[in-house]
């Protein structure tokens, strides 16, 4: 078989660099390479909405914390793993849109909530079908164990103190 583009990467650094050991250039590599194609294949879901992929990530946040479907900025800065400037940004828009909705919290007047609109439910609700059902397509290439031994070997991957 013939090596892919990492792959042809590492042979010429084998080469040129023979005392280095390139190997970790095959998986950092690869997952660069397939973040950037995968970003790529991923969005096309989001933008036929008119959403960005920060957008939809904030109206999933709101619906996977349940009925009311209601978070503050900050439960929502925290779920996203984004700044709270970030969020406030993505929200106007969704609240300009008529997804989202914002109040005053009963018990401190300083702190917002911020809520699905049932427009916003519905919306999330069809677009993390075709979200789900896009993954699945992009994963068809592997089998149920495969997906199985890499989701593991990447969260290891993740919560190891080099990285996570």
């Amino acid at each position: 078989m013939e090596p892919d583009h990492v792959g042809r990467l590492m042979e010429q650094w084998r080469v040129e660099r023979p005392d280095l050991d390139v190997s970790p250039m095959g998986v950092i590599g690869r997952l660069h390479r397939l973040s950037a194609a995968l970003h790529d294949q991923l969005r096309p879901v989001f933008a036929a909405a008119g959403l960005s992929d920060g957008e939809f990530d904030i109206l999933a946040s709101l619906r996977r914390s349940g009925a009311p479907y209601e978070l503050t900025p900050g439960e929502l800065s925290a779920t996203t793993m984004v700044t709270s400037g970030a969020v406030t940004k993505r929200l106007d828009r969704l609240v300009g849109a008529g997804l989202v909705s914002r109040s005053v919290c009963a018990d401190d007047a300083r702190s917002r909530r911020i809520r699905l609109t049932p427009g916003g439910l519905a919306l999330v609700d069809r677009l993390v079908g075709e979200h789900v059902a896009n993954e699945h397509r992009l994963l068809s290439g592997l089998t149920e164990a495969e997906r199985s031994r890499l989701a593991s070997l990447l969260e290891k991957w993740g919560r190891s103190d080099q990285v996570g």
